[in-house]
């Protein structure tokens, strides 16, 4: 992990506990290293009010992770709204590649504070301009009546392919490095229930499935939870409106990265606790495409909508 600068103090993690209570309780629950290492990512250093700062996992990327953008930028807003209400909804814009070697500055802007809802606006700063937009929305729990999609027909993920199990028959296609990239311990867990784009890019209907998990046991605080969804919820959300087209992962003639990014939160939900990514993609045209994706509980319950828009481009074509 990237350190900050000696006169630069990080607190223990807060969500909710902090100082020597934070870590106790972190320590007692079991959890991989690579979730650990997620968790501090999300642990925000304050600045000043309304002022954070984060950083990135040292792994060579040539941009930062936009889940990490995402979730980091949702931890800020968290921070400044009172704990009984939960966000229940936001709406993101990538506006520029992050840089991974540089701390990111997340400013927040406390737009209303109702009586049902408050509502933020977080923009991440790098070398002095934005990267990344966030409005998100937090309400206080009510009742009212309810519908949803039912969970589509899965197998349990107990008996799906582990990622390494799926990805060691094609250990011949990576070099010592990037393998070693691949098989690295990951803070979320996923099991895909049809082959990955990037294992298979044979062309196919824009559908997929995916169970995942943190990779651990986490605290009881909802808004961590919401956090690491979305940082989960980039993952492989994008991938699905590749599918149809003859694009491999390897292919550096084509572009595919997020635009935007929105999700609402319907019910509560354990990021600890397998949960189903149903994702499918409606159009790809005029250089984008788009992914929706329903995240459901193992009981059946719908939580978390997702809809992402990301280029699908050739690198020819001018950049944005």
């Amino acid at each position: 992990m990237r350190m900050l600068a000696p006169s630069s103090r990080r607190r223990a993690f807060a969500l909710p506990f902090t100082g020597v209570v934070a870590r106790a309780r972190l320590a007692s629950l079991a959890m991989s290293e690579a979730l650990k290492e997620l968790l501090d990512l999300l642990d925000l250093e304050p600045l000043e009010v309304n002022l954070f700062r984060g950083v990135s996992p040292d792994e060579q990327r040539q941009r930062v992770f936009g889940g990490q953008v995402a979730g980091q930028a949702l931890v800020a807003a968290g921070r400044t709204v009172d704990p009984d209400r939960s966000v229940h909804s936001l709406h993101a814009y990538f506006l520029r590649p992050g840089d991974p070697d540089v701390p990111i500055i997340y400013d927040v802007d406390r737009i209303r504070d109702g009586r049902s809802f408050t509502t933020r606006r977080v923009v991440a700063i790098q070398h002095g301009r934005a990267i990344f937009n966030l409005a998100a929305s937090f309400h206080i729990h009510e009742q009212g009546p309810e519908h949803q999609y039912e969970i589509p027909p899965t197998p349990d993920p107990e008996t799906v392919p582990t990622f390494l199990e799926q990805v060691t028959p094609f250990r011949e296609r990576f070099s010592d490095d990037v393998w070693d990239w691949i098989s690295r311990e990951r803070p979320i867990e996923t099991r895909s229930c049809e082959a990955p784009r990037w294992i298979d890019p044979t062309p196919r209907p824009p559908e997929q499935h995916v169970w995942f998990r943190a990779n651990g046991d986490l605290p009881d605080d909802p808004l961590l939870h919401a956090c690491i969804v979305a940082y989960a919820s980039d993952l492989t959300l994008l991938d699905t409106a590749v599918m149809p087209h003859q694009v491999s992962y390897t292919d550096e003639t084509f572009q595919v990265a997020s635009l935007d990014h929105a999700m609402w939160f319907h019910r509560p939900f354990r990021a600890d606790a397998w949960l189903l990514y149903h994702q499918k993609s409606p159009s790809a045209q005029g250089g984008r495409g788009i992914a929706e994706g329903f995240i459901y509980a193992r009981d059946g319950r719908l939580c978390v909508t997702v809809i992402q828009e990301g280029l699908m481009r050739p690198v020819s074509t001018p950049r944005a």
